[in-house]
């Protein structure tokens, strides 16, 4: 028999790396001096990822075989972007590196392994839609019929719940007190849920995504063949975000380097802002004491923004207790030198007015529109912006989401309102019909031809006057067509249109607030985002007016402002700021700078709360390259309250005044 040897030099590449050539001193230390424990502390924009690929060509060029390096990141995208960028600088191909997110790790483990877990190894995954429709099944078995069925939680959000409690590792009646006290009433019948959920995966030789980390712990854990082999194997291993981390990672991290010990993560407590999605900072924080003789580096120089954007930031961060010291200095020589802009604005209007006139002034200067963002804490903050973009004709987009009027629940309510101004509209009824338990698509259309072919008034509809027609609607259809017309009465009589913003709030009072609480693991946030509409149409005198202008508005597409080079479409990006998260502009326009708004109004109850809150706004400075407007409405219309003085965010307020440029801004420039 043969013998062949596999070189792991690269023949084609005439001489080695110069990493002195190609890095600064700190990301050269991470890369050549991180054996054992490491932290690596890498602020915004000081290359991480150009660290974290170097250092894996370093330890290929000292001899490491590929198949005993384990790279983990969050997204494929960033998985795929570093093997390309490898093999780049390599000029060849490292075969049998293992990269890829944790959980695309975790299913390639457990597949190799699956007769350990007793699992056929053809198992399948249910995506998020899956898991939705088995926990639907499994509600229907649970739920008994009795009490208040309309508030029963939808599938969704017992998904979330089930998945946020078990990436947190916490217990599940706790989960639900602390961050779904809407479905407290219910913590029983979830649980039995989530047990029948369990049991019909496992019968259907079926995963769902947390469990390609939770059944890769339990192999780890359970199988010392299984553990020998990974734990020896991967004598490398690196983790990327790890600020991003929940108690399940942290569980598979501190398992897999147990032998080796080589173990180098790369984040940013200051950065550390997905709490709502089960990360724990406790992961980076307490990274030197959960791996005894922990090295730390720091990556503080920045290549993306200009000094005094990073001053600003240092600044900001410098205020929470909890977090490792960092000094973000610049590398950039080129771009402007101004401070930061403080924008004291009349209000939201104002705001907006302020921001369309300066968006133009960017690009007469030659700022593209794609170099532009308008960067908010929630999505209902943009609303006044959008409109006034459309009023410009300033293309925009929305990242990672949908405009604000073409949000699922802001067109639910606005299809009451449809209703009232135009009872023949017949998508507007199915859309509010089957909102309604009981009532689905064929249900919806039974009442609305029902009213339609007898020419039933609005007012003899809802006061049940409609002649029969057909086979009667069954008890649950009929609960249902009660609780749309409980929601619709009162708006009739209010059809003059004298309030629609007291409309929008009947609408919430008299069910559609339960059926947010019900439906949707975000509902705090889709109930600002109504009160906020119902605030903008305070500022309509009729009903008509106020529907036909969204409805005019909501057909913009994006016309061009300007021609863009090469005939190519440009437009500015709007986006909440953890959406923003790893992006940059050369402008930036911060909004909704003011107390109340941002940081969120209960943080203040909870100290942790209030630094993730700190460090959200931490994040959204550093996004700019070269210029960032924060923006603080001095007044805002509140429904319950009506116009209120607005007082700076704290967080302005704990910035050095010689920090940043304070402008004046006159009204009739506005105009």
């Amino acid at each position: 028999m043969k013998k062949y040897t596999l070189s792991l030099n690269f023949p084609d590449r005439p001489t080695r790396i110069d990493y002195k050539k190609e890095l600064n001193p700190e990301q050269l230390k991470v890369v050549t001096e991180a054996e054992g424990p490491c932290l690596v502390l890498a602020g915004p924009g000081s290359g991480k990822t150009r660290t974290l690929i170097y250092r894996l060509a370093y330890l290929l060029e000292k001899g490491i075989p590929a198949q005993n390096i384990l790279l983990m990141t969050f997204t494929n995208k960033a998985a795929h972007e570093m093997q390309n960028r490898l093999e780049v600088i390599l000029k060849a191909k490292p075969t049998g590196l293992w990269c890829g997110t944790f959980h695309h790790i975790g299913n390639r483990s457990i597949r190799m392994y699956s007769k350990h877990l007793a699992l056929n190894e053809n198992f399948g995954i249910l995506d998020e839609e899956d898991q939705k429709a088995l926990i639907r099944i499994c509600s229907k078995e649970v739920k008994t019929g009795e009490g208040p069925d309309r508030l029963f939680p939808a599938p969704a959000l017992i998904q979330a719940i089930i998945s946020y409690s078990r990436n947190s590792k916490r217990d599940l009646e706790k989960t639900i007190f602390e961050r779904y006290p809407q479905a407290s009433a219910f913590i029983e019948e979830i649980k039995k849920i989530g047990r029948l959920y369990e049991q019909r995966k496992k019968k259907s030789n079926n995963l769902d995504y947390d469990d390609l980390l939770t059944d890769w712990i339990r192999l780890l854990k359970t199988s010392l063949l299984v553990n020998e082999r990974f734990t020896r194997q991967f004598r490398y291993i690196l983790v990327d975000e790890y600020q991003d981390t929940n108690r399940l990672q942290f569980d598979i991290i501190k398992l897999l380097s147990a032998f080796h010990r080589n173990i180098l993560v790369v984040g940013d407590d200051a950065q550390s802002i997905y709490s709502f999605r089960a990360a724990d900072i406790r992961n980076i924080l307490d990274f030197p004491s959960n791996f005894e003789g922990t090295k730390i580096f720091k990556l503080e120089t920045n290549y993306r923004s200009v000094s005094p954007i990073l001053n600003i930031a240092n600044n900001i961060i410098r205020k929470n207790e909890h977090q490792f010291p960092k000094q973000l200095t610049g590398s950039r020589k080129d771009g402007p030198s101004e401070k930061p802009n403080l924008i004291p604005v009349k209000d939201m209007y104002s705001q907006s007015a302020f921001i369309a006139q300066r968006v133009i002034e960017l690009k007469e200067g030659g700022v593209p529109l794609d170099d532009i963002a308008v960067l908010y804490r929630a999505h209902y903050q943009s609303v006044e912006v959008e409109l006034e973009l459309v009023k410009r004709s300033i293309p925009y987009v929305i990242r990672g989401g949908v405009r604000f009027f073409e949000q699922a629940h802001i067109k639910d309510v606005l299809s009451y309102l449809r209703i009232i101004q135009n009872p023949q509209d017949e998508i507007s009824w199915l859309r509010a019909l089957s909102l309604h338990p009981g009532i689905g698509s064929g249900y919806a259309d039974k009442i609305f031809q029902r009213i339609i072919k007898n020419k039933v008034s609005l007012k003899d509809a809802l006061e049940e006057k409609i002649p029969p027609a057909g086979d009667p609607l069954p008890k649950r259809a009929r609960a249902g067509f009660e609780s749309f017309k409980k929601i619709m009465r009162p708006l009739l009589g209010e059809g003059d249109g004298s309030g629609a913003d007291t409309m929008i709030h009947d609408i919430l009072n008299n069910g559609y607030e339960g059926y947010i609480l019900s439906n949707f693991e975000n509902a705090e946030d889709r109930l600002d985002d109504i009160k906020e509409l119902a605030n903008f149409a305070h500022t309509y005198k009729d009903l008509k007016g106020f529907l036909t202008d969204i409805t005019l508005r909501e057909g913009f597409k994006g016309e061009t402002l300007l021609n863009a080079p090469e005939g190519r479409d440009e437009a500015i990006t709007l986006s909440t700021i953890h959406q923003a998260k790893g992006l940059e502009w050369k402008a930036v326009f911060i909004i909704g700078l003011c107390d109340g708004q941002f940081p969120h109004p209960k943080s203040s109850e909870e100290p942790a709360q209030l630094e993730e809150e700190r460090r959200l706004f931490y994040v959204a400075v550093t996004r700019a390259k070269d210029q960032i407007y924060l923006l603080h409405p001095m007044t805002r219309f509140d429904y319950n309250y009506g116009t209120v003085i607005s007082r700076p965010s704290p967080f302005l307020q704990e910035l050095e005044e010689d920090s940043y440029e304070r402008w004046e801004v006159e009204e009739a420039c506005l105009e």
